[in-house]
């Protein structure tokens, strides 16, 4: 596998991220208005929001991108970490990029003194899906929502 560096983005980093959160949105087949997709990179930007990404890098090419959020939770003091968004581009899958990001985001949390990480992917995600069992615990817990 290349070198992999991982970083938090920066101002200069849009052009990198930018396609990486587009193919995601592809990936799940799905369209955001874009001012959703800029509210989300300011505040991926500003310090005072609680929510975080950084992106993978191989020979100088953003090739994977994960978005993390930070939250209270009713059942701990501690705060706990949402990992909300993770991609890897296509030609780069496979070669454990997936698994540094969250690797990444576990100490990231860690540092900020969140008590867990967790997050969601599609049931038909089986190659996400067989990643995620070997990094993480499967709690059985079925997502209800409604839109309003």
């Amino acid at each position: 596998m290349s070198n992999v560096t991982l970083r938090p983005i920066t101002l200069d980093d849009h052009a990198a991220w930018l396609p990486l959160w587009q193919a995601y949105l592809r990936f799940y087949t799905t369209e955001l208005p874009d001012e959703v997709t800029a509210s989300t990179w300011q505040r991926l930007l500003d310090p005072s929001e609680p929510t975080h990404s950084t992106l993978a890098w191989v020979e100088g090419k953003a090739v994977g991108m994960v978005n993390f959020i930070y939250h209270r939770s009713n059942w701990s003091i501690e705060n706990s970490c949402y990992l909300q968004d993770l991609y890897v581009h296509e030609h780069q899958r496979g070669l454990g990029i997936g698994r540094q990001l969250i690797e990444h985001v576990y100490a990231t949390a860690k540092a900020a003194d969140c008590i867990k990480v967790h997050w969601l992917t599609h049931e038909t995600n089986a190659t996400a899906i067989a990643l995620y069992e070997q990094v993480a615990e499967r709690p059985g817990f079925i997502q209800f929502r409604k839109g309003l």
